[in-house]
């Protein structure tokens, strides 16, 4: 009896053990889901303040044009509060010298005389300090669209180093001279301090060293610096250093628009290099006049593209090109190139003036120069890609027809909207060759 009872008792404390171990282990399992939910639950408000943050800086552009002498409206519909003061010469303007308060959840009417300059300190929900915004009263502006193909060839600052490779030596061993000494993206200016400029006398002097290590200075990052070299004779007997280089860059875009200065603006976007894609450095370049021969149709996941014929011939180019920034080619025409702004000039419009709504897009597809319907989707007024502030939608049956959308060689068509000049086109989307970006008129007038 007693061993019976000491049985029970012995099952009674190993049940209680039990009993009270699996609670144990209950309550950690609670205490891990709690912290994981009060994780999940930080992670999302961090999530989502950080795209409200996004969305209302992309809403507020940090400068912001407005024409002299004329009432405009701009409803920037985000909550937040602005202090505007005036910084610049005053005119006849409807701002006091003394600070104003608008509410930018609101429209806002405003008028401005001369050539001033005012500055505008937002506030979200009108206590919290957010931004700074430059406002410039500029003169009105009108741009011709041009909206055709153009052949380019541009001309490097240097030879520019697209990579370092190996080669065999006259004992059949593998060597690389120019390994952790060259690097890609480097522009090499001299060689033995003679100015180079031409990749063929570049690789012939190397060959002519005699053996002896060469000096080239080198551009890298902005900074000038001598490296020194030692080349190698191959299995050839040709001196050489491992490197692959090329001194010119040739494409396919289209032409945005002529001033009223003869000077154009093309692709909305920079001549990055294929191999080392890094904004290239040019010294010049020569536009020429070029006909769309064939068009690969875009698809999911593969962007189409119009094939162009270039004939580098005196009588078909069209201009120089001087600047080659993140914002486009830039140059000056000659009357040939003034020959193909068939179309009016029409004012630019404002990053503030621009509405999710029906546009057009100016380019040439089938030989001849038309407009095409599309869908401005979504604008982000200030955007660290400024190639991007511009998100639209090909709805022209007859232009998916021919593309299925945007496709390369499209860059730089002008986008008109309510008879305004409001940007260009620059990249496709992939997963959907309707859809795109572009990069906004005023941007690209800031070269």
């Amino acid at each position: 009896m007693r061993q019976f009872t000491d049985n029970v008792k012995r099952q009674a404390g190993e049940d209680m053990a039990q009993l009270l171990s699996g609670w144990k282990r209950k309550r950690k399992r609670i205490r891990i889901y709690r912290g994981c939910l009060i994780a999940a639950l930080f992670l999302s408000c961090a999530a989502l303040g950080g795209t409200g943050y996004y969305y209302i800086d992309s809403s507020i552009p940090s400068t912001m044009y407005v024409r002299a002498g004329e009432e405009q409206t701009f409803h920037l519909g985000v909550p937040a509060k602005a202090e505007i003061v005036s910084v610049g010469t005053q005119g006849t303007s409807n701002i006091p010298k003394n600070a104003i308060t608008i509410d930018l959840n609101q429209p806002v009417k405003m008028r401005t005389g001369g050539l001033e300059k005012y500055l505008m300190e937002v506030r979200l929900f009108g206590f919290l300090p957010f931004k700074q915004v430059g406002i410039e009263v500029v003169e009105e502006q009108e741009l011709i669209p041009v909206g055709a193909p153009v052949g380019i060839y541009v001309k490097t600052d240097g030879i520019l180093v697209v990579g370092e490779g190996e080669f065999l030596n006259e004992a059949g061993v593998k060597c690389a001279p120019s390994k952790y000494i060259l690097k890609s993206g480097d522009y090499i200016q001299k060689l033995n301090g003679e100015e180079v400029s031409e990749k063929d006398v570049f690789i012939e002097s190397i060959e002519n060293c005699g053996g002896k290590e060469i000096v080239l200075t080198v551009e890298r990052n902005g900074e000038i610096m001598d490296l020194k070299v030692q080349p190698v004779r191959d299995q050839n007997g040709k001196y050489k250093i491992g490197a692959w280089v090329r001194d010119n860059a040739q494409g396919v875009g289209t032409m945005t628009y002529i001033d009223e200065n003869g000077n154009f603006g093309a692709l909305g976007h920079g001549i990055n290099d294929l191999d080392t894609s890094t904004l290239m450095n040019t010294n010049d370049g020569t536009l020429y006049q070029t006909e769309i021969v064939d068009i690969r149709k875009g698809s999911s996941g593969n962007p189409g593209e119009m094939t162009g014929l270039i004939v580098y011939a005196n009588d078909r180019i069209l201009g120089d090109i001087t600047e080659n920034s993140e914002r486009g080619i830039f140059g000056s025409c000659n009357q040939k190139a003034l020959g193909l702004a068939t179309k009016e000039p029409v004012p630019i419009a404002f990053k503030q003036e621009i509405k999710k709504a029906p546009a057009q897009i100016l380019c040439t597809v089938d030989g001849n120069t038309r407009y095409y319907d599309v869908e401005i989707t979504a604008l982000h007024l200030d955007h660290d890609n400024v190639n991007r502030g511009i998100e639209l939608k090909i709805t022209d049956p007859e232009l998916l027809e021919i593309t299925g959308g945007i496709v390369q060689g499209m860059s730089g068509a002008p986008i008109i909207q309510d008879g305004k000049f409001i940007g260009a086109v620059t990249h496709v989307l992939i997963q959907d060759s309707t859809k795109g970006y572009g990069i906004f008129i005023e941007n690209m007038l800031e070269h």
